[in-house]
């Protein structure tokens, strides 16, 4: 049974108590990630995880650089910079590894993280300048955590596409 069928999505279950309404869109987006990736990456071996069907990015990939770009950009968003370490680990991002228990832990410990910095944002805050990257590119707490919150979608909808071929491509052999 799908999960659409037991509950309505997340920003249809009503507000998040004690969320300014601005700001729970987010919370939202981390929710509806996490069922659909435990949902649709549901049956595959780790080994598919990895699989690169057709040339597309793994599903694994996804996984990690949703976790790990969410980690970043909440770096900008409480006004660092990032690490060499946080560098570092989004260059092995496309690297084969770990399965999908694991990954799928990773990227609940990123949103578990980045669901508390967003907790506390003062919502008077949301156009407040932050500067991205090493140009140090503008953007606003508002700003940043709209492209959270679309950059993980996206990169779900790839690994849910990546998922649905490979459960294809397996029930065809």
């Amino acid at each position: 049974m799908s999960i659409a069928a037991e509950k309505p999505e997340p920003w249809l279950r009503g507000p998040i108590p004690e969320v300014h309404p601005l700001l729970a869109p987010i919370l939202y987006s981390f929710e509806q990630a996490r069922e659909d990736l435990d949902n649709w990456t549901a049956g595959l071996t780790d080994a598919q995880i990895w699989d690169r069907p057709h040339g597309l990015a793994p599903v694994g990939f996804h996984l990690r650089h949703i976790a790990g770009s969410v980690e970043r950009l909440m770096t900008y968003v409480t006004g660092g910079q990032l690490t060499a370490a946080q560098l570092a680990a989004m260059r092995g991002e496309m690297d084969p590894g770990t399965g999908r228990a694991e990954l799928l832990h990773g990227l609940a410990d990123a949103f578990r993280n980045a669901e508390a910095i967003v907790r506390v944002v003062d919502p008077a805050t949301l156009t407040e300048r932050r500067e991205v990257g090493r140009k140090r590119l503008p953007s606003t707490v508002g700003g940043l955590l709209t492209h959270i919150a679309e950059h993980t979608q996206r990169h779900v909808g790839e690994a849910i596409v990546t998922a649905k071929l490979l459960k294809l491509l397996t029930s065809d052999r």
